[in-house]
């Protein structure tokens, strides 16, 4: 695969995609194609754009083995300023380095922002190649805008585009249910006429689906399973249910959620391929933020019922590094409503496509009709009117960039609200905080100890005296007992049910 990824890298610039399956290697291959490429046409810089803060440190160190820690910048919320070098904050900051570690948030509001801060970096990305790891990530309600704005790079930026990912999204231009998608054009796939063979070649799972796509396991049933197996990892689609599940299982089973602050979750995955390592009984519940690039290796996943992608991608964490015959992935229905939006249409999607007869989940044709069908469900692909606003008025020929820019978030944060948690250094970086203020080296310190919580739940824990407010907006939780080491914040245990609020 990299030799087919070195091959590519003479080709003309333009866009590219790398379809290979988990586990195959598809960060070592890019970045090989990506060096070559560059030296090909004569072009500046790399940007690795990738979705979740909790792999792009797993990512950089990688980049830095390879080219060395001077020419690797990373830029993201994790970033420690004080372990930096201020000509180090400078280059991330304007991204004048040779290679660029960046999270798809910081990349694409840079590219629709209106603030001089945000913008500085942007002639950077001219003459770059552009790396979109777990690009099935890219928001569908910004997806338009997305897909013009890179081939606006590519056309006229002298830029060029890698997508890859083990599940490839359809977003070249197409027809979808009779109405024309404009997506991405002339896309080449770097492993050719060999993505069958790849995907067949490394396939280390077999699938398990539930018999009756319309029948619930209850929460114990799926608990009894589980405690059956030595080494497990179970994935669930919601905080409450992973808590609920959690519940259910013997001591020493580990949680993962977002209701746990990002070095605590980095702590926990430590521990979990340590025991791994060993050989030691393990058992994981954990909702789906460990399926994308987290780099763990179970013989038996269980998944609870999402889309296509979701599955592949929760595949990737069985049997990664083939040191079993098979690995098993078991699919199963939960008892609670998979999460309305997005999530259950990409699940609707999958209920279709197995319906028809699908022998197998994980043949990598599938992807092209899953995409396809889950861009023609969602109620729009620019959910915002990004594309409206950053056209010119035929009246007064305006183009509204603030708007726009404060409309084109990639994480909705309107409905969600940011919590510091007292866990392990935090403790000292509150009491800082409290003294000195918002510095800004202690608020990025800092991220690593926050936890996004609902406004719904913020509202309760405020009234209920369990945060204090350090400083105007910004929140800490009171005491240290309302963070557990297990499951992290301890939030309203009664869950929120949308639908019970709509007349």
């Amino acid at each position: 695969m990299r030799k087919k990824c070195v091959a590519g890298a003479a080709e003309e610039q333009g866009i590219f995609t790398l379809s290979v399956p988990t586990g195959g290697g598809k960060t070592l291959s890019s970045f090989a194609f990506a060096l070559k490429h560059a030296i090909k046409h004569g072009l500046d810089r790399i940007i690795y754009v990738i979705p979740y803060t909790s792999i792009i440190e797993q990512n950089a160190d990688v980049f830095k083995a390879v080219v060395g820690d001077d020419q690797v910048i990373e830029h993201h919320s994790n970033l420690v300023e004080e372990e930096t070098t201020a000509q180090a904050r400078l280059a991330a900051e304007n991204w004048d380095a040779p290679v660029i570690v960046t999270t798809t948030v910081q990349f694409f509001e840079s590219l629709f922002a209106a603030r001089s801060s945000r913008c500085r970096k942007l002639h950077n990305i001219a003459r770059a190649v552009i790396v979109l790891d777990e690009a099935q990530l890219l928001p569908v309600e910004h997806l338009q805008p997305i897909l013009d704005t890179l081939q606006l790079l590519v056309d006229r930026y002298s830029a060029s585009i890698v997508i890859s990912t083990a599940t490839q999204p359809a977003l070249n231009s197409r027809e979808i249910g009779g109405e024309i998608f404009k997506g991405l054009r002339g896309s080449r796939e770097l492993m050719d006429d060999d993505v069958g063979s790849i995907y067949e070649s490394l396939k280390r799972v077999e699938v398990q689906l539930p018999a009756d796509l319309n029948t619930h396991s209850e929460w114990e049933e799926i608990a009894e399973a589980l405690i059956k197996q030595e080494q497990v990892l179970c994935i669930v689609s919601t905080r409450n249910s992973c808590l609920k599940l959690h519940a259910l299982m013997p001591d020493g089973t580990y949680h993962l959620s977002a209701l746990m602050c990002a070095q605590h979750r980095s702590d926990i995955i430590a521990e979990i391929k340590a025991q791994l390592q060993k050989n030691e009984p393990v058992r994981v519940i954990s909702t789906q933020l460990i399926e994308a690039g987290v780099d763990i290796d179970f013989p038996v996943v269980y998944r609870a019922f999402a889309g296509l992608d979701s599955i592949m991608q929760a595949a990737g964490r069985c049997n990664r590094e083939g040191r079993h015959a098979c690995g098993k992935v078991v699919v199963f229905n939960p008892p609670a409503k998979i999460p309305p939006g997005i999530l259950r249409k990409a699940a609707d999607a999958t209920k279709t496509i197995l319906a028809s007869g699908v022998e197998d989940p994980l043949d990598y044709r599938l992807y092209e009709r899953f995409f396809s069908d889950l861009y023609w469900k969602a109620n729009t692909l620019d959910q915002e009117n990004i594309i409206g606003l950053l056209t010119p008025d035929r009246a007064d020929f305006g183009i509204s960039f603030r708007t726009a820019a404060s409309r084109m978030k990639i994480i909705d944060d309107t409905s969600q609200k940011t919590v510091l948690v007292r866990y392990k250094e935090s403790e000292k970086l509150l009491d800082l905080l409290q003294k000195k203020g918002p510095e800004r080296w202690l608020m990025r310190r800092l991220q690593r100890c926050s936890v996004n919580i609902y406004n719904h739940e913020f509202d309760a824990m405020l009234r209920s005296g369990r945060l204090q407010e350090l400083h105007p907006y910004i929140y800490a939780i009171t005491t240290a007992g309302d963070y557990s080491s297990k499951t992290g914040l301890l939030v309203d245990e009664r869950p929120f049910e949308p639908e019970n609020f709509i007349l």
